[in-house]
């Protein structure tokens, strides 16, 4: 049964520049977590005003020293999760370096790639701007590639590369300082891709795994960007989704996303996070040839989270489902219809930029064996 031990909720800001939507999005999940686990709302956290029951929701995965410093020991004290170092949160470890000797950040593991292997694309990350081209050319032989800057969020900050000339130009318009802080991810490029979401929330006692798709929309710059998720939520952990009735894509993105997860709690023992979110794509490669692979994980509040917590409500019902089917929706369209049931935690028809309307929804319910 879900602990009902009483915890205050903050929220915990990390990041400066923040849009309204991430903003108003951040507070809405919290509120509901303290409303679901009948908890204390306390707002935004102030340094120095924590009680010692208090829980967490930070807007981006933390780093040890900074979880040691809040009182955060364990997965049961955030809504996130906590990483040795500042760049195990981001995409960049996903890929190896381009060489043995490339430049890479403090606390970099190469035998992380090892213990990928094939969960991913073939790929690499780099931090030195001069590394660039040559790693992408490549890669360029097995067809387009992508280049993804990797402080970037909900597809921004990437581009599609289709020969080396393209690449010279990319590269022309990168920051080099931002490349050697950050680093960026080279990967090959998918043609007919569906991203899949495979995640684990584990929250007041109870834990759910889910899996679902991703959906793309047009932003007012005509941009193609992250617009929603479609999930199917069970109890248990990731091994617990083995039970629904699953495509073989769906079943390949699964077994890719346990890999990555295994994989990084064997390199950096210290991690933890009660919020899990891996992306996972497929599609063909310049070849023609099928592939899967986890593009980035997610350890924070992240685009699928409105859809987690209407999940959560559901299994914290009085009549929990075995299987639940989830949304959550991001629109840039001022006209977009509001279908029945959604709860929304985002609406401003004015913004200046981001999406104008934010919401989530449940499907359906099962009460029979899905299997």
């Amino acid at each position: 049964m879900p602990s009902r031990t009483r915890r205050t909720v903050f929220t915990l800001s990390t990041r400066s520049g923040r849009c309204a939507h991430e903003a108003t999005t951040h507070a809405w999940i919290a509120r509901q977590l303290a409303t679901l686990f009948e908890w204390e709302y306390g707002g935004e956290y102030r340094p120095g005003e924590a009680p010692p029951d208090a829980f967490f929701v930070p807007d981006d995965t933390l780093t040890s020293a900074q979880a040691a410093a809040l009182g955060i020991a364990g997965e049961g004290d955030l809504f996130g999760g906590v990483v040795p170092h500042g760049f195990v949160a981001s995409k960049v470890i996903t890929h190896p370096l381009p060489s043995a000797g490339a430049l890479a950040p403090h606390g970099w593991d190469h035998g992380l790639a090892t213990r990928l292997g094939d969960a991913v694309l073939p790929g690499f990350s780099v931090f030195e701007p001069a590394d660039i081209g040559p790693a992408g050319l490549r890669l360029l032989g097995g067809g387009g590639i992508r280049l993804k800057e990797a402080a970037a969020r909900g597809g921004h900050g990437q581009y599609r590369v289709a020969d080396a000339m393209a690449l010279r130009m990319t590269v022309a318009e990168l920051d080099p300082e931002r490349v050697r802080h950050d680093g960026v991810v080279l990967e090959l490029d998918l043609a007919d891709a569906t991203t899949c979401s495979v995640g684990e929330v584990r929250i007041g006692g109870l834990r759910l795994a889910y899996l679902g798709t991703q959906h793309q929309v047009r932003d007012r710059e005509g941009d193609e960007v992250y617009g929603g998720s479609a999930l199917s939520v069970v109890e248990g952990g990731l091994d617990a989704l083995e039970k629904l009735p699953l495509a073989p894509a769906a079943r390949a993105a699964l077994r890719q996303a346990r890999r990555y997860d295994a994989a990084v709690a064997a390199t950096w023992p210290g991690f933890f996070a009660s919020r899990r979110n891996y992306d996972v794509v497929c599609g063909h490669d310049g070849d023609g040839r099928w592939r899967c692979g986890v593009l980035e994980q997610s350890w924070r509040v992240g685009g699928a989270s409105p859809a987690e917590m209407v999940a959560l409500a559901a299994f914290l019902g009085a009549d929990p489902p075995l299987a639940v089917e989830v949304s959550c929706h991001e629109s840039h369209d001022p006209a977009e219809h509001l279908p029945a049931g959604a709860e929304v935690h985002f609406s401003d028809p004015a913004a200046a930029s981001g999406p104008v309307l934010k919401y989530a929804l449940a499907a359906r319910r099962l009460h029979a064996d899905p299997a």
